[in-house]
């Protein structure tokens, strides 16, 4: 058994595409689609973007069973690469038909602080606009980036519910 961790989860939602959009830091920059990446490369990303946030979620599935997932063509993982390196990711869910969920999105911590986290969602919410959606969901815990619930509602989202969830990390 691992550690547990009990979180404050915040579910947001947009109901319309926002009239902004964030341009790119002076960098080189890359966002590119990973057409069902390989598992072991999905872990990576998902790891080091995730590992000081507790995020678990995706350790407890198999790797047959993460394949299935991030192997759907409507599971789009759209990588950030600063300067050649991969930087962070953006998920976004879009098998519930009408609607979308940014199911994770971050960057890896020493391209934090950057401008590069805003850039990142505003791309991952103009991409899943362009898809025939009528909402696009998001949610943030206490377990995040301090930032992450503000940068949120700034891009747009709206909170419309809170839960109380009990987190195990995996051995």
């Amino acid at each position: 058994m691992g550690k547990k961790h009990t979180t404050t989860v915040t579910f947001l939602e947009m109901t319309a595409a926002p009239e902004h959009r964030i341009d790119a830091p002076a960098r080189k920059l890359a966002l590119m689609r990973a057409h069902a990446p390989p598992v072991h490369f999905y872990r990576y990303v998902y790891d080091a973007v995730g590992r000081d946030y507790v995020w678990v979620n995706r350790k407890h599935f198999s790797d047959a069973d993460l394949a299935k997932i991030i192997g759907d063509d409507k599971v789009e993982i759209y990588v950030l690469y600063v300067d050649g390196v991969p930087a962070g990711f953006a998920e976004l869910d879009l098998r519930a038909g009408n609607e979308a969920e940014l199911a994770y999105m971050g960057l890896m911590p020493e391209f934090i602080g950057l401008g590069l986290g805003t850039y990142l969602l505003s791309q991952a919410i103009t991409i899943a606009w362009s898809r025939p959606i009528a909402k696009l969901k998001v949610q943030t815990c206490t377990l995040d980036h301090p930032r992450a619930l503000g940068l949120y509602q700034r891009m747009g989202f709206v909170p419309y519910a809170q839960r109380q969830v009990e987190l195990e990390e995996v051995d």
